[in-house]
């Protein structure tokens, strides 16, 4: 879970995507944060009456995270389930990508612009200034959990795991499990995959 002790700072920074800058004054805080719901309500506000007149704007966070040297060999990615929105990730300088809609997760790979055994800078620049954008209430910020991922080059694929049940009755059912398996070695692999199920009780089903 990557929530805990980012820094905070409403208003629009360019310089604040540099490793360099300096945010010793920002707010320190946890996530999930909507910076919405702490503004003062006003009818001139543009997020207007489906809004709840609240303030909008854009908004920085900023986070230093140590990576140890255990990890060089692995795979480091970052996962947001959801910031309202127009966001655009970095990672020690370098623009991971933007992601406009406010209401989807998505994840980016570290991996190539990590600093291995020192501090690591990732900052998110959010921008909900363009108003009006939504039918109701939506907040402002990273608004949902973020959290770091490490896995080995040979992983299960993000958002790789699809469970049905194409028959379903009283008595039994048959579960099909689709799994994706990305091998990001240069070489091939041979690889166990292993799929246990278990009932309510987490018993061996």
């Amino acid at each position: 879970l990557f929530d805990y002790d980012w820094r905070f700072n409403l208003g629009d920074i360019t310089a604040a995507s540099t490793v360099n800058f300096d945010d010793s004054n920002w707010r320190t805080l946890d996530l999930p944060h909507d910076w919405s719901i702490e503004g003062t309500v006003s009818p001139k506000n543009p997020m207007g009456g489906a809004g709840g007149y609240f303030p909008a704007g854009t908004g920085w966070y900023r986070k230093q995270f140590n990576v140890p040297a255990d990890w060089k060999n692995r795979r480091v990615s970052v996962y947001f389930e959801g910031v309202y929105m127009n966001s655009e990730v970095f990672i020690n300088g370098h623009s991971l990508g933007v992601h406009p809609y406010g209401y989807t997760s998505f994840y980016y790979d570290l991996t190539p612009y990590l600093i291995f055994d020192k501090d690591n800078t990732i900052a998110v620049r959010v921008d909900n200034s363009q108003q009006v954008n939504c039918r109701w209430y939506s907040g402002s910020g990273i608004y949902r959990h973020v959290w770091l991922s490490v896995t080995d080059p040979v992983h299960i694929e993000h958002w790789g795991v699809a469970i049905t049940t194409p028959e379903v009755s009283a008595k039994s059912a048959t579960i099909q499990v689709k799994t994706k398996v990305r091998n990001e070695t240069a070489l091939p692999q041979n690889i166990v995959l292993a799929t246990q199920l278990t009932d309510k009780n987490s018993k061996n089903a």
